[in-house]
C-alpha cells in the first residue's frame, strides 16, 4: 500500500512540476559552428570529481522514479529511457547539459533543476549506476525480427562496436554511454535525433558517422543494439512461480 502510495505522489509530483516554474535556460549547440563537445567546466566539471553517496542518491532518485520508474528500467515505449547501470559519467553530463540548456528536454528539466548542487548529481548519478540492467525491455517485434537484427549487426559491428562495445558497455571515462538493456523505440528516436541535428547535445563524431544512415538502417541499428546485453550487470531473471 505504502508502494502505492508514494508512486501515486510522485506520478502527482511530476505531473505538477512539469507544468510549473521558469522555461529551461537555452545554451549554444551543435547548431553553432562555435560548438565543442563535453567541454569539462561549471557544475558538471565539480560533480565528476566528487565521490557520489548512493545512500543519499537513492533519495534523490525517488522524483525520477515517478518517469523512469523505481527500478530505473524507465518504459518500454521509449518515452522514458532505461537509466539503470549507465556510467556516471553520462549521467552527470546528460543531467548537466539538461539543467544548462544545452539539451533540450523540457519535460525532464523541472526535475534535473531540483537537483540542488553538484554533490546531489553526483549522488543520484552514483545511485543509478549501482542498479542492475533490467532483462525485460522494450524490443524489436516486428515479423522481419530476425533480418533486422542480422542487418543491424553488420552495420553496428562496423561503425559503432568501436565506442559501445561488442556488449553495449560505452567507455565510462570517454562518457559513452552504455546502450545494453536499452528500449529500441528510444535508440530509434534518439539516433534520428542525433542524425538530423536536433539532439543539440550530440558528439559531433556519432553524427559524421550516423548522418549517411537513412531510416531503415537505423531501424535496423536500433533493433540489434536493444538485444545487447551486459555480462554481470544485468537484473536474475524473474523465477516463474512453480505449479
Amino acid at each position: 500500500m505504502k508502494k502505492l502510495i508514494l508512486a501515486v505522489s510522485l506520478t502527482m509530483i511530476a505531473a505538477g512540476a512539469a507544468q510549473a516554474g521558469p522555461p529551461p535556460p537555452k545554451a549554444h549547440g551543435i547548431e553553432d559552428k562555435t560548438y565543442k563537445w563535453n567541454v569539462q567546466e561549471g557544475e558538471k566539471m565539480e560533480a565528476l570529481k566528487l565521490k557520489g553517496d548512493k545512500t543519499r542518491g537513492e533519495e534523490g532518485y525517488e522524483v525520477c522514479g515517478a518517469c523512469h520508474l523505481p527500478s530505473g528500467a524507465g518504459r518500454p515505449d521509449g518515452t522514458f529511457p532505461q537509466l539503470a547501470g549507465q556510467h556516471t559519467t553520462v549521467l552527470i553530463k546528460q543531467m548537466a547539459d539538461i539543467r544548462a540548456g544545452l539539451r533540450d528536454n523540457p519535460t525532464m528539466y523541472p526535475f534535473a533543476a531540483t537537483l540542488i548542487d553538484p554533490q546531489e548529481l553526483a549522488d543520484v548519478a552514483s545511485y543509478i549506476e549501482s542498479l542492475c540492467i533490467p532483462v525485460e525491455h522494450g524490443k524489436y517485434e516486428g515479423p522481419d525480427a530476425a533480418v533486422q537484427l542480422a542487418t543491424g549487426k553488420e552495420l553496428y559491428e562496423k561503425e559503432c562496436k568501436d565506442c559501445h562495445g561488442p556488449n553495449g558497455q560505452g567507455v565510462k571515462d570517454k562518457f559513452y554511454p552504455v546502450i545494453a538493456g536499452q528500449h529500441y523505440k528510444y535508440l530509434l528516436r534518439q539516433m534520428t535525433e542525433i542524425r538530423d541535428g536536433h539532439r543539440r547535445n550530440a558528439n559531433p563524431d556519432m553524427v559524421k558517422i550516423i548522418k549517411k544512415y537513412d531510416d531503415k538502417q537505423l531501424v535496423a541499428i536500433s533493433a540489434y543494439q536493444s538485444s545487447l546485453v551486459m555480462p554481470g550487470n544485468m537484473c536474475k531473471p524473474k523465477e516463474t512461480a512453480k505449479k
